[in-house]
């Protein structure tokens, strides 16, 4: 957020458009209360000569010092202040010489000053050109700060987009590949007919993942359509041991997930429940409103998690942490996900996030 703002736009939007209004608004009100505080003090009209020189030569300094600080501030801390701390103690004394020879020669008309009498002025002139060093550093090193968030915040969300984009992409090759070793058994067999509707499903699903951005998020009806054009590959190649089942509360049908969520853990069901069992298994995808969250449930009929010649642990690595990962992502600690295991046979995983829709109100 900028410092200040100029009607709708920051007004350090224009750093340099920034610097010459503070410059100028600040050494003509410094003119303006020297002139007022020398005119309250009897000081007469002609203090207003040397009062208008003391200024021209602290605006002048100020802008050689800009110069110089502009080249510093990028330095190593030990150069920037040791550096600034001189700059400023020459500054002074040129300052205050120029101010003492301006009221020796313009309001007190007399003897010169000479030598260290030129340094009267000094310890006031290093205080003001102390206060407006300060008032530099403090006001660039704000906007540093605030470029480098920036940065930082870009930065950040171009890698969660890569991220999502990275555990989105992240699609089994071993579904691409017995797939199409399934369209080429079909055609080697001349079954020319289910080999184009196969392809033709395939074509169809690989489209989605591809024209669909990594990062969207996609309604939990559409998320069924790809399940089903996802099983409807599959179903072709196990026939009747793939049994899907679908159960979706039509309440939660336009709530909002990331696309391809379930993808991986159906994918999973049909790997180690399907696959294993000569009879094979039943796949449920179910749905419903829980308060102001939906919960999700995908479930299978195979073999338990942990027994003996059942699946693995291994199995639950690259999916389900893609899938907690994008979770993550998507809705922070704002979700639920559990794995049920005890199911008497089968395996299980429930989701649970926020009722999310494009019209809230509608969906109220």
């Amino acid at each position: 957020m900028a410092l200040l703002s100029l009607g709708s736009k920051p007004f350090f939007d224009d750093k340099n458009r920034a610097f010459w209004m503070l410059q100028s608004f600040g050494w003509t009100g410094y003119f303006v209360l020297r002139t007022l505080g020398g005119l309250a003090n009897a000081m007469g009209f002609l203090f207003i000569v040397p009062t208008a020189l003391s200024t021209a030569t602290g605006y002048s300094l100020t802008l050689l010092m800009a110069a110089i600080y502009r080249r510093l501030i990028h330095q190593k801390p030990a150069v920037t202040w040791g550096a600034s701390i001189l700059i400023l103690l020459i500054a002074s004394a040129a300052f205050s010489t120029i101010e003492v020879w301006a009221h020796a020669t313009f309001y007190r008309i007399g003897k010169m000053p000479e030598g260290i009498e030129f340094l009267g002025a000094i310890l006031l002139d290093f205080a003001l050109l102390a206060a407006w060093s300060a008032l530099y550093y403090g006001i660039n090193f704000y906007l540093l700060l605030e470029q480098q968030t920036d940065q930082l915040s870009r930065l950040e969300t171009q890698a969660s987009s890569a991220q999502l984009a990275m555990l989105r992409y992240q699609l089994n090759p071993h579904f691409l590949f017995n797939t199409l070793n399934s369209i080429s058994t079909l055609v080697l067999l001349k079954q020319t007919d289910r080999a184009n509707v196969m392809l033709s499903r395939l074509s169809s699903f690989l489209r989605y993942t591809l024209v669909n951005e990594p990062t969207a998020q996609v309604t939990l009806a559409q998320e069924v359509e790809t399940l089903k054009l996802y099983l409807e590959i599959e179903k072709m190649r196990f026939e009747e041991r793939l049994q899907p089942r679908f159960e979706i509360d039509p309440l939660v049908s336009r709530a909002r997930l990331p696309s391809l969520l379930l993808q991986p853990l159906v994918e999973n069901a049909i790997k180690y429940a399907v696959t294993p069992k000569e009879e094979g298994a039943e796949i449920a995808v179910e749905a419903r409103l829980a308060g102001e969250r939906v919960q999700i449930t995908v479930s299978d009929t195979g073999p338990g998690l942990n027994e003996a010649g059942t699946r693995p642990i291994s199995s639950l690595g690259v999916g389900l942490a893609n899938i907690r990962d994008r979770l993550a992502q998507a809705y922070g600690a704002d979700h639920r996900f559990d794995i049920q295991s005890d199911r008497g046979g089968g395996f299980g995983v429930v989701i649970e996030i926020p009722f999310q829709t494009e019209h809230p109100k509608e969906a109220a």
